[in-house]
């Protein structure tokens, strides 16, 4: 078996403060993928950037207090790349990748963007980058006999069901008809599974980012963006798939849940 679970920290040092030591303690993923870390690995306690029984591998931002991406695996891994081969992208800390035992497991923060700014052009300008990017890691893995699952907050929402207030977002970033395009080709050209809608195929939901304005969460007006978007057959070997989403407002260490799923590999 093999357990790979996701969550945007929403900056390790607060989330750090708020519970995550104490999840990762609990934690029985076998890799753990983070994003908006908003660190570098020297500012970070000992025990977050080196945490016993754990192989750490982070990926800072060269803005400091920004993104920010990293990996920890039970095991060390076989390799270690950071971005993708992105001239504009690459220092930026929105990806970086693992090789285990068959499987190539990474780790996505993806623009957020914002309608009408520079910042939605660069979101824009990512993905187009990065699709190519998807075909070819695919086809490097399936040559090398492993499989691949690149997780993170990939800042869309596909679907209706996949966010409460859609008729409201419906010319706001994350649910742009051009981004849920973009993530249909992911699934159709390039040939990715979202697992978890695999899972979970008529749920609204599940969310796993909800405002910390007003009472998001309580009401579970959320959106579903952090995904695990996994070749076939890896997708095919998944046994189980949930959002661990926090009981209590007051028990939340970020504004979003982490999303695991357990893939049977025999």
């Amino acid at each position: 078996m093999l357990t790979v679970t996701s969550v945007n920290v929403n900056g390790l040092r607060a989330a750090v403060k708020k519970g995550f030591v104490q999840w990762l303690a609990a934690t029985e993923a076998d890799v753990v993928c983070l994003q908006e870390v908003r660190a570098e690995p020297e500012q970070m306690p000992e025990g977050v950037r080196r945490p016993d029984g754990w192989h750490t591998a982070h990926a800072p931002a060269a803005a400091k207090g920004r993104a920010g991406v990293s990996l920890y695996t039970r095991r060390e891994p076989d390799a270690v790349r950071t971005g993708f081969g992105s001239r504009e992208f690459d220092g930026s800390g929105r990806y970086i990748e693992a090789d285990l035992p068959g499987v190539t497991v990474a780790s996505l923060y993806l623009p957020s963007g914002e309608v009408g700014t520079e910042r939605q052009d660069e979101k824009m300008r990512f993905m187009a980058e990065f699709l190519p990017y998807l075909r070819e890691l695919k086809a490097r893995s399936a040559r090398d006999g492993r499989e691949v699952v690149v997780c993170g907050d990939w800042n869309i929402a596909h679907h209706e069901v996949d966010l409460k207030n859609w008729r409201g977002n419906k010319k706001n970033s994350g649910f742009l008809p051009e981004e849920r395009e973009w993530l249909s080709r992911v699934y159709e050209e390039a040939e990715y599974v979202d697992v978890m809608r695999a899972f979970h195929p008529d749920q609204e939901g599940p969310y796993t980012w909800w405002s910390y304005r007003g009472r998001a969460f309580d009401n579970d007006t959320g959106w579903r963006i952090d995904l695990q978007v996994a070749t076939e057959r890896l997708a095919g070997l998944a046994v189980k798939a949930l959002v661990e989403r926090a009981e209590s407002h007051e028990q939340r260490w970020s504004d979003h849940a982490p999303v695991t799923v357990v893939y049977d590999l025999g």
